[in-house]
C-alpha cells in the first residue's frame, strides 16, 4: 500500500479508502490510485485485514475423503452454494481415509482461522478439535459421525438403504444375495452391512457370512470376491454393493461375463441409467446432505447455541433393471 501511495502521489489513508470502497475520495484521485494498483499488481491481504479487525476470514473448511470422488464433488458444490449466500468461500482437502491426514488438515484449516469446519471423518478420535470448538469454532460432521465427541452431524439412512436393497432382491426370488462393502471400520460401511444383515432377517432368509466381502477394494479384490461368491456350487444370484466406487469396480469386472448377478448399488452415479442394463440403486440426495450440513454450520455462526443436532436424511430405491433380473 505504501508503494501504491508513492506511485499515485497520495496518502496511505487515501489508498486504504479506495481499496476498501470507502466514501470521501475524489473520483480522479480514486482513478489514479486504481491505476497504480493495476501497474504494481497489488492485491489485498484479506487474512491480515480480517485479523487486524478481529472479524471473519470469509472462509469455511471442508474436509472430505477424496475430492476426486463424484459423490464428494457434488457435496462440495452444495456447500459452496450455501456459503455463497453468506459471502463465504470454501477451502477443501482430502484425508484419503487417513486419520492422521485428517487431523493435520483440520488443524491447518483452524490455523488459517476458517470461520467454521465441515468434516467427513476418517478416524474415530476428534478430541483434537475440542479446544477449537471451545474457542468458538463451529464444527459439523457429515456422512459419518465423530468418533469420540458430541457435535452436529448430518447422515443418510445407511441401514434402511441396504434393508430396502435386500427386500427388493428377495421380491425378485433371490435367496442367495452377496454384499461387497468398504472397510468395516468406516461408519457408512458398517451401517450398510448391518442393514444388509437386518434385511436378510426381515425377509426370512438364512444369512451366509461367506457371501460378504468387505474392503477396501480394488479391481483384483473385487474380481476375487465375484469368483468366490458367484462361481460355487450354491452361488449368489444377486449382489448389493456398498458404494458407488465399488459398484463401478463390479461393473468393470463383470464385463464379458455371460451370466451376471442381479445388482443393486448404494449411491447413484453418473450414467448409471444409460448402462445395459441400467443400474438399480439406493439413492439419496447428495446436494441435500451438503446443504443440510452447511445450513447447520451457518446457523451456529449466526448464534444458534442449542444442543448438538443429529440429522438423518432418507434414501430411496430407484429400480432400473439390474436389480430386477430374476433367477
Amino acid at each position: 500500500m505504501n508503494d501504491v501511495a508513492r506511485l499515485a502521489g497520495v496518502s496511505l489513508k487515501t489508498v486504504s479508502r479506495v481499496v476498501n470502497g470507502e466514501a470521501g475520495v475524489h473520483p480522479g484521485t480514486a482513478t489514479r490510485v486504481l491505476a497504480a494498483i493495476d501497474q504494481l499488481g497489488f492485491r489485498r491481504n484479506l487474512g491480515a485485514r480480517n485479523l487486524r479487525r478481529g472479524s471473519s476470514t470469509g472462509t469455511i473448511g471442508v474436509l472430505l475423503e477424496d475430492v476426486a470422488n463424484p459423490f464428494y464433488s457434488m457435496l462440495t458444490r452444495a456447500v459452496e452454494e450455501v456459503a455463497r449466500q453468506y459471502d463465504r468461500h470454501v477451502l477443501t482437502g482430502s484425508s484419503d481415509e487417513d486419520p492422521e491426514r485428517e487431523r493435520e488438515l483440520a488443524l491447518e484449516f483452524c490455523a488459517r482461522r476458517v470461520d467454521g469446519l465441515l468434516v467427513v471423518p476418517a478416524g474415530l478420535r476428534h478430541g483434537y478439535l475440542v479446544p477449537e470448538i471451545h474457542a468458538g469454532l463451529p464444527v459439523v460432521f457429515l456422512d459419518r459421525p465423530a468418533g469420540d465427541i458430541v457435535a452436529d452431524t448430518v447422515l443418510v439412512d445407511n441401514l434402511d438403504g441396504t434393508v430396502q436393497a435386500v427386500a427388493h432382491l428377495a421380491r425378485q426370488d433371490h435367496r442367495r444375495i452377496a454384499f461387497f462393502g468398504d472397510a468395516p471400520t468406516i461408519f457408512t460401511a458398517s451401517e450398510r452391512l448391518r442393514g444388509f444383515r437386518e434385511g436378510y432377517a426381515r425377509v426370512g432368509l438364512r444369512f451366509d457370512e461367506e457371501l460378504v466381502a468387505m474392503g477396501p477394494h480394488d479391481e483384483r479384490t473385487i474380481l476375487d470376491a465375484l469368483r468366490r461368491t458367484m462361481e460355487r456350487a450354491d452361488p449368489a444370484t444377486a449382489l448389493v454393493t456398498g458404494n458407488n466406487r465399488i459398484t463401478v469396480l463390479v461393473l468393470r469386472a463383470l464385463a464379458g461375463w455371460a451370466r451376471r448377478p442381479a445388482l443393486v448399488g448404494f449411491d447413484d452415479f453418473e450414467l448409471a441409467d444409460l448402462l445395459n442394463p441400467p443400474v438399480t440403486v439406493i439413492a439419496h440426495d447428495t446436494t441435500a446432505l451438503g446443504r443440510a450440513a452447511a445450513d447447520l454450520l451457518f446457523a451456529r455462526l449466526a448464534g444458534d447455541n442449542s444442543p448438538p443436532h443429529r440429522v438423518t436424511l432418507p434414501v430411496h430405491l430407484i429400480a432400473r433393471g439390474s436389480g430386477e433380473q430374476r433367477q
